[in-house]
Order: C-alpha cells, then structure tokens, then sequence
C-alpha cells in the first residue's frame, strides 16, 4: 500500500543532514542537548547523536557540560569576524550570565566604519524583542554599542568616521563622565532601550557589550552589570606578562612589583 504521508523524511545525504544541525544553533552563544537538537532537526536521536560526534571531532561543534555549541571552525566562518574570535571567546561567558541575570537581551559588537558589527546576541526568548542579529549592524551613532566606543576615541577619528553630528560629541563627553556607561532609548531601534560599555584595551576600544529591552527595562539598574562584564572581558583579553627565565630572582622580583603596583 502506497503511504499518504507528506512528510519527506529525513534528508538524504548527509552534508544536508550536517547543515541542518549546524542551522539550529541560531546564535554563537546557544547551548543545546541531544534531545534539542534531535527536537529541531527532527532527525532520529541515534542520528543526531552519531553526526554530533563527528562535528565536534572536526570543530565544527564543542561539547561541554552545558551541552553543544559552535565550534572554532563555525565561529571562524560566520559574521565575517576574521581576527574577533578571541573577543568573543572571553565575552561569550559574560553575555549568557548577564542575559540569565536580568532577563534582558545582551550583546557584543565591534566598530566597523560608521557601523557597530554584531559578533554576538544573548537573548534566551526574548532575543526576538530586539529585532538584531549576529552578523549584523547598526549605525555607531545612534547606538549604546556605538556610543560606549566612540567615547574612547579621538574627536578627529570620531569626525572622521561619523561625520559631524551636533550633540553626538557632548553625549560622548557625558558617557565619559559615567566612566563609560553609554544609553541608548529607542533611537536605532523604536521602543527598544539599551545600556553598553566598551572593552577596552592598551591601545583603545576593541568591542563593547551591551544589555537591550523594552523602554520598561530598568537600565540605570543594571548597567553597572554591563560596566563589570566588559571589564572582566578587558582582562581576560590583556596580554600575559612575559617572565624571565632565570631562576627564582624573576619571580621574586614580580611579586614585589605586584604589591607595588597594588599599594
């Protein structure tokens, strides 16, 4: 007897197969199981489960105990983020924390041109509150992202990339006096309200990282969050120093510059 089912099956091959388990993690920063991603793919859990193994061999996943994410090899292909993976990588962390404590849809991005370039989006689900992507942009000027990085820039690169905008220099002025907190109420986004904080490092701002919702999200209240999160990922982002090898005269001598530095 001929079936009636519509239903087509899983796909045939198994690059099709693959693609569709890389396509359900629809962020950077998602964590799924087995059972989620058998659930999204609707493929059979064996399945799932077999090809998972193979991804995570070849890097195109991870696998910890939170469960499976995007690999090296992903994460190098996607947002055209050559050279941003290693602020990803130390911001990843922080963004799920801060979207977890407060509910609120967190971000990552970096200055490209007159654009702020989103590596990176938290939401849980709320993510579709703020209509964002990764991969995405948003002009600088009229963004938290984008204002949280252009305050730590010089007014002639800020002139040179944005043009001149009457109020744009004295806001950044002000997020300068808020050590940093930059915010933003519905002026890229109608009804969305953010608060950012840019990373910075030696030589200036590398990113920024930032908390959005509705215009009830209670940003004064959370933004020393936001302020802590990109100074924890401006840390881990520092370069070591580098130790002499000559015995135990370096180290002693590191020790001592430590507690000068911290009197």
């Amino acid at each position: 007897m001929t079936s009636l089912s519509t239903d087509p099956g899983p796909p045939p091959s198994m690059v099709e197969r693959m693609t569709l388990i890389l396509d359900a993690f629809a962020c950077r920063s998602t964590r799924l199981t087995l059972e989620d991603v058998a659930r999204r793919t609707r493929l059979p859990r064996s399945t799932a489960h077999r090809i998972l193994d193979q991804l995570v061999r070849l890097d195109w996943l991870d696998h910890t105990s939170s469960g499976y994410g995007l690999g090296r090899r992903a994460l190098g292909l996607g947002g055209g983020g050559g050279g941003h993976g290693e602020i990803r990588e130390a911001a990843a962390p922080l963004l799920h924390e801060l979207q977890l404590n407060t509910g609120l849809v967190a971000h990552l991005a970096v200055l490209d041109g007159a654009d702020v370039h989103y590596l990176d989006k938290a939401g849980g689900r709320s993510a579709r509150s703020v209509p964002t992507r990764v991969g995405g942009r948003s002009p600088a000027h009229a963004t938290a992202l984008g204002r949280a990085i252009l305050a730590w820039l010089a007014p002639e690169r800020v002139h040179a990339l944005v043009g001149h905008r009457g109020s744009l220099h004295q806001e950044l002025h002000r997020i300068r006096q808020r050590r940093g907190l930059a915010f933003e109420r519905g002026d890229c986004f109608p009804g969305v309200t953010s608060v950012a904080a840019a990373i910075r490092g030696p030589r200036g701002p590398l990113a920024a990282i930032s908390l959005a919702g509705d215009s009830r999200a209670p940003l004064e209240r959370v933004a020393p969050l936001v302020g802590d999160a990109a100074r924890q990922a401006a840390r881990a982002l520092a370069p070591a120093p580098e130790v002499p090898h000559q015995g135990r005269a370096p180290e002693l001598r590191l020790l001592t510059s430590g507690r000068a530095r911290a009197q």
